[in-house]
């Protein structure tokens, strides 16, 4: 007899379901003992989120190699110059790795010169290792202190090996965007028998993700002897294979207007992890902003930024009957919530159901953080929220669904301490689907031609693509589900669009207004609540909808078409048929 492996076996369950007719689908998903059943099963079956297989996506590596290859070629070709640049490697302790990064960086006919940085005893030793091998400049990290810095540095981590026309492309980046003083690529890994694999694409530059995860950490140049200077003297104070991560976040209070740039090509191969305890060496920094806690695992920092601050928050709540909804929604706010300053403005919406009339009113005569207001006209979520805002007193606004829960006790103090930080604009939560699996951690444009979740279905205790589930960091959008921004930005604005956009993709275009205004958005990984998605007001299947939809998402697409093409948040190489982050295949 024949033995089903639990996930073949949930493949082909997952299949013979989608064979039923919606209306028997929908009735299976609105009993909730079986759809947490079916969930759970295709959690542990490892179909959960379809990310594919290991083989798979190295074969799906291949041909991203390829692709790449072709286009290094080109630029190199067109370029026709042959660029020099200076190296500087952060040594790892371990010699075999060290001496592989430097004998590469020694035969790169793009470097001119090597500089160590590490401890002084194993500086010495290679130095005195090396001397006479080579007939280029191999120095320690103090001597570009002193020079007239004149040609770009590239640095990397002891183990790391440059690809071997990194040089000629980076200069042709700088080209193209001089005023630029910090460029990162992506990078892979090399395996024993030096295959490339394992490769981590990265977003464009993202301050918060690097304040949280460290992810640029290796393969950095820099032009500018300004720059290369400033590292130089902040590296040989903090040596370490961290130098290069801790130099960059530190970019953020030092230089907030630094320029820095993504390459989306792997131009550098590392030989190890050499994985840091970020949280740990993030606090090394010592800043007053925000204290270090420890994340999830070793290379997560969650930081607390603001604590002290109590600015008055107004969350609007918009609903339409839904009293059970509305119930579960306030109570959880107010029983659960440890932040304590805040009002409800619950906006009811031509509400006919006489028990939902009857909470409303004992929550207005009962509860004295809650305000009902009456919205008598047809339902457009933009206009409600923007009516609600006109009342609202508090200098922070979150945009609350009727249909979310409060997991963890301190969200809103979570998001307060991100949300009044001047360069910050809209701050989204982490929204958890009934049985734990994440709804929303962030929004990608490009998903479907519009936007879509970023990790949408993947289990709750997963670090996620480059730890981007666990870490708080910047997205272009985030989902008004659960949102928060300074009243003075959301009047700044204008609101919600009332005109264009009634239902679908209006809080993507207010999070991508609010970017426009120099603000950067952020989702909030430890602020955790439930989101029941959608359920009062109903799936979008009538003609009418259906082409109230395609509206909505044509003028998104034809309003912001250059950043739903590119999203910075995400990455060329990556996936836009699936909200997993896998491959392009």
């Amino acid at each position: 007899m024949i033995k089903l492996s639990k996930k073949y076996l949930m493949h082909v369950i997952k299949l013979g379901v989608g064979l039923f007719p919606e209306e028997t689908r929908k009735k299976m998903r609105q009993n909730l003992w079986l759809f947490n059943l079916y969930s759970r099963s295709l959690q542990k079956s490892g179909l959960f989120y379809g990310f594919p297989s290991p083989e798979k996506l190295q074969k799906m590596y291949i041909k991203t190699i390829a692709r790449q290859s072709a286009e290094i070629e080109e630029i190199c070709a067109s370029d026709g110059s042959n660029e020099k640049a200076n190296c500087l490697i952060a040594l790892s302790g371990q010699p075999k790795n060290d001496l592989l990064s430097i004998n590469n960086a020694l035969e790169n006919t793009g470097v001119q010169g090597v500089y160590l940085c590490g401890d002084d005893t194993l500086v010495v030793r290679l130095l005195t290792q090396l001397h006479g091998s080579s007939n280029k400049f191999v120095g320690v990290i103090t001597d570009l202190l002193g020079e007239a810095v004149s040609l770009p540095l590239i640095i990397l981590r002891g183990g790391d090996v440059l690809h071997p026309l990194a040089v000629n492309v980076f200069n042709h980046y700088l080209k193209r965007d001089n005023a630029a003083r910090i460029f990162y690529c992506d990078i892979d890994s090399l395996s024993d028998s030096g295959k490339r694999h394992q490769a981590e694409f990265f977003p464009a530059w993202n301050p918060d993700l690097q304040l949280t995860t460290g992810y640029v950490r290796t393969g950095v140049f820099l032009q500018g002897a300004g720059t290369i200077k400033g590292f130089a003297h902040f590296a040989s104070e903090n040596q370490g294979l961290s130098s290069i991560a801790l130099w960059l976040a530190d970019r953020y209070f030092e230089d907030n207007n630094v320029v820095v740039k993504h390459i989306p090509l792997c131009l550098l191969h590392q030989s190890h992890n050499g994985l840091m305890h970020w949280h740990k060496e993030l606090a090394k920094l010592n800043r007053d902003e925000f204290i270090v806690t420890k994340g999830m695992g070793l290379s997560v920092a969650t930081l607390d930024w603001h604590k002290n601050s109590q600015p008055l928050v107004t969350l609007v709540i918009p609903t339409k009957n839904g009293k059970e909804l509305v119930k579960t929604c306030i109570s959880s706010i107010l029983s659960k919530t440890s932040y304590e300053n805040f009002e409800i403005v619950l906006i009811d919406n031509n509400s006919d159901d006489q028990d939902a009339l009857v909470y409303f009113d004992e929550l207005q005569r009962s509860e004295p953080k809650v305000t009902v207001l009456s919205y008598p006209y047809e339902f457009n979520y933009s206009a409600i929220n923007n009516f609600a805002v006109r009342h609202a007193k508090g200098e922070i606004i979150g945009l609350i669904n009727n249909d979310i829960e409060v997991v963890s006790a301190t969200w809103l103090s979570d998001m307060v301490g991100h949300t009044i930080r001047p360069d910050i604009g809209c701050v989204g939560a982490k929204l958890l689907y009934p049985d734990t699996r994440i709804q929303h951690a962030g929004v990608v444009l490009g998903y479907g031609g519009g936007a879509g979740h970023a990790h949408k279905y993947f289990p709750r205790y997963h670090t996620g693509y480059l730890n981007r589930l666990a870490a708080t960091h910047n997205f272009s959008a985030v989902t008004a589900a659960c949102l928060l921004v300074k009243k003075e930005d959301y009047e700044t604005v204008g609101g919600l669009n009332e005109k264009q956009l009634s239902v679908a993709f209006n809080d993507v275009d207010f999070c991508l207004r609010i970017l426009a205004l120099g603000r950067r958005n952020l989702f909030c990984a430890e602020a955790e609540l439930f989101h029941y998605e959608s359920i009062s007001r109903g799936a979008d299947d009538t003609l009418e909808k259906r082409q109230r939809f395609e509206r909505e998402l044509n003028y998104l697409q034809q309003t912001w078409a250059d950043i739903i093409n590119d999203d910075p948040a995400y990455n060329s190489n990556l996936t836009l048929r699936f909200e997993n982050f896998s491959i392009k295949d």
